[in-house]
């Protein structure tokens, strides 16, 4: 049934978030991804015939006008993405890099866009000349963290194995915005306002700031020509206008020559950066349901599945109290979450670096695997947990000490025919590099850079010399926590849900949160969003501030956990199978919409 024209959301929504304020990027750890920007609370979105979910509304009615012309998943995931480059520049876009998880009704595709370390870099990227690591915030700004982008290329591939409608009118919608202009949004106003390094970027501080150095307002009608040129050009020619030409070459200059952290990307590395496909992870939960999530180098899937498995090792217990998840509840998720994190952080990267444990990485999701981690957990918190020994390791790796992770925005999409489609897709931390390019139009705006390359380990090595899994290396992709996910029956052939987030390291968290809530704790897509958030990754146990009771914390620390309450931005969106077609729901921490008919 049809959800009425999207321009009355787009207003409704906009209004309902212009009370929103500013809060610091900075938190407690683990940091934020992006700063909170206000609470909103969102109805779930029933259709019949096909929906989308996508972080910004005006992305989420590019997305609904290709399906309603009859586009595929695809077609509309292409239209989305290049819009949301336009109005969320802050979390993805043409310079990062996206995994798409894709069901054709037959069968589940991976394709995996992660941006790649440079040819020419080495392990040594985040390492003064005295052998430290850098400080994170010192080697994201600048060209030292920009990874060869991959979001283009990737899409353009899986529209040619999946596509409908012809690639140039996909990009119609993101150009009109471009060339018309678009209302700055309550949520990245907050964000420029918050944020300090964006404006050191001159082309960034001249576009997105008033002379007074103060962002354009909220509702400020902002153009982008810069990149409606380059999207005009990609919509003639592909994907080549982007790794060739005019674009390649502005990237390599604008990385390259940063007067005080330059990087080391090439004409070549652009032009040579390939997509890959990848084979899905699909994990029988509960004896119900497959899962089906991103292998590394990913580390999403592995991990949720890793946390969800060992809770079904457990004694039942109850896992709702006063309608949030329970002290029982949290004390056994969060002591999972200890187990699992200790074995990504040893254990995942990219697969054709490292050896895969076992050679196969359901070796650590194997039942019996599973059991025995869980075994581990007592009436008390372990604190800190060490990795365990899921298969034969030919090379003995070093754990990957703790360091921040950020970013993204997730689209989930269903179309008529039943094609279905999970995409989360980043340029890392808020604003990326803060390099805004302008593709070598000469014209303001342009797209902003990733600094995916901090999402390797800065130390390559620990103190007894043993290689971290994840550290730098030529042509290599960084560690993800990006973890789309699509749901079947246990028979794995009745597709049944779309679910995905943005949130860094606690991207893991956020996903499993809502396949608990859709299918163990029998909610509807937007109240399992709802739910407040909750994790560990392998230290304090970390809850979403003002959303437990104090009895709730109190038991927590009663067995011994530490707690840290801090804001967890979210930005979930999942659309779910119902009796009468599809229920999708946003969460209410951004600016996110569904839309149907």
């Amino acid at each position: 049934m049809p959800l009425g024209p999207a321009a009355l959301i787009v207003s409704a929504l906009l209004a309902s978030l212009s009370a929103c304020t500013s809060q610091d990027i900075s938190s407690p750890t683990p940091p934020a991804p992006e700063a909170s920007s206000g609470y909103t609370a969102k109805p779930g979105w029933a259709t019949e015939r096909f929906a989308v979910a996508a972080a910004n509304p005006l992305a989420t009615e590019a997305g609904y006008r290709i399906l309603k012309a009859g586009g595929s998943a695809m077609d509309a995931a292409v239209a989305v993405q290049m819009v949301l480059t336009l109005v969320e520049p802050q979390s993805s876009g043409l310079g990062g890099g996206a995994f798409l998880l894709h069901w054709d009704g037959e069968q589940v595709t991976a394709l995996d866009g992660r941006e790649t370390a440079p040819a020419a870099a080495n392990e040594a990227l985040f390492l003064k000349a005295d052998g430290s690591p850098m400080d994170f915030q010192e080697a994201v700004v600048g060209g030292r963290s920009v990874g060869v982008p991959g979001t283009v290329r990737m899409l353009e591939h899986a529209h040619q194995q999946h596509g409908k409608l012809p690639w140039r009118e996909l990009l119609q919608p993101a150009i009109q915005l471009a060339d018309e202009g678009f209302d700055i949004s309550p949520r990245l106003h907050s964000l420029l306002l918050s944020d300090p390094a964006l404006r050191e970027n001159p082309p960034a501080a001249a576009f997105y700031y008033q002379p007074d150095g103060s962002p354009w307002p909220v509702g400020h009608r902002l153009r982008n020509p810069a990149l409606a040129a380059l999207l005009k050009d990609i919509a003639a020619r592909g994907s080549d206008a982007f790794y060739t030409g005019a674009n390649a070459r502005a990237l390599v200059v604008q990385v390259n020559t940063h007067p005080s952290n330059p990087g080391r990307i090439t004409l070549s590395d652009l032009e040579g950066y390939q997509p890959r496909q990848r084979d899905a992870i699909c994990t029988l939960w509960q004896k119900r349901y497959q899962v089906c999530g991103f292998p590394p180098p990913s580390s999403g899937h592995i991990t949720q599945m890793q946390i969800l498995g060992m809770l079904e090792k457990l004694p039942p217990f109850q896992p709702l109290d006063q309608g949030v998840p329970s002290a029982d509840f949290l004390h056994r998720y969060t002591e999972a979450s200890r187990l699992a994190y200790a074995d990504r952080a040893k254990y995942l990267a990219d697969p054709d670096f490292v050896p895969v444990p076992g050679r196969t990485w359901n070796s650590m999701l194997a039942p019996a695997y599973l059991k025995q981690r869980a075994a581990l957990i007592g009436p008390r918190s372990m604190g800190t947990a060490e990795p365990g020994e899921p298969g034969e390791m030919p090379i003995a790796f070093a754990s990957q000490t703790e360091q921040p992770e950020y970013g993204t925005s997730h689209i989930s999409i269903v179309d008529a025919e039943g094609n279905a489609l999970a995409m989360t897709t980043t340029i890392e931390q808020a604003f990326g590099s803060r390099l805004l390019n302008d593709g070598g139009t000469g014209l303001a705006g342009g797209y902003l850079l990733n600094n995916e390359l901090t999402d390797f380990a800065f130390e390559p090595y620990d103190a007894m010399g043993q290689p971290v899994a994840n550290r730098v290396e030529p042509n290599k992709r960084p560690r993800s926590s990006m973890s789309p996910t699509l749901v079947f029956d246990a028979a794995g052939d009745r597709f049944l849900a779309s679910v995905g987030s943005p949130g860094g390291a606690a991207i893991i968290h956020f996903a499993a949160k809502t396949l608990l809530g859709m299918y163990d704790w029998g909610l509807d897509a937007q109240r399992a969003i709802d739910l407040p958030n909750f994790g560990s990754f392998n230290g304090p146990t970390v809850l979403e501030a003002g959303r437990f009771p104090a009895s709730t914390v109190q038991s927590l620390k009663d067995r011994g956990h530490v707690i840290n309450e801090t804001e967890m931005t979210s930005g979930l969106q999942a659309i779910q199978r119902t009796d009468s077609g599809w229920f999708g729901g946003a969460d209410p921490r951004r600016e996110g919409v569904v839309m149907g008919d």
